[in-house]
């Protein structure tokens, strides 16, 4: 009976990289690989399952990058879907149901929607219409929670697309 050599695996500590000549360009070299048959990673970062280790900014900063975090399961199963949810809406290029306020309503409501979800900007509409986007950046040093979003809110020179419109056109739009 032949037996089969058995695979040979290695860990950081079995490989050594010298600075050197290569004729390989970073382009195009090719990290990804498979965690399952049906999920493919871009980069082959796998954070660990720990609350030590990974919560919703780590499985964020992994994802961006093309890694995996793994939520542990040290919470709620409530809070567990909270923090998923988090980390697809950071990682989503197009957010397809997004949180939106109207002119009127204050900074407080924004402020609370903005830590409530760990965002960084709300779209402002009236009705179905954008009319402005409210952003860390236009009330970063505004102390009155009562003031309307209408006064805080950049309303010009906002670029908006129509649904279906591909990546790469929006990147030449910007």
């Amino acid at each position: 009976m032949a037996t089969k050599e058995p695979e040979t695996y290695l860990t950081f500590d079995d490989v050594l990289l010298l600075p050197a000549y290569s004729k390989v360009l970073p382009a195009d070299v090719d990290l990804s690989t498979r965690l399952t048959r049906k999920i493919k990673l871009k980069c082959p970062m796998v954070s660990a399952p720990m609350d030590t280790v990974t919560e919703a900014n780590m499985a964020i900063a992994l994802a961006q990058e093309g890694g995996i975090g793994i939520i542990h399961r040290n919470l709620t199963p409530n809070q567990q879907r909270k923090m998923i949810d988090r980390v697809k809406r950071a990682v989503s290029v197009v957010i397809q149901d997004p949180i939106t306020l109207g002119p009127d309503q204050t900074l407080g409501d924004a402020r609370e929607i903005m830590d409530k979800y760990n965002i960084t900007g709300i779209p402002i509409t009236q009705g179905k219409k954008l009319v402005g986007i409210l952003t860390n950046r236009d009330i970063r040093f505004e102390t009155q929670n009562s003031k309307s979003l209408a006064s805080l809110m950049t309303k010009n020179r906002l670029v908006t697309i129509k649904e279906g419109t591909s990546l790469e056109q929006s990147k030449k739009m910007l």
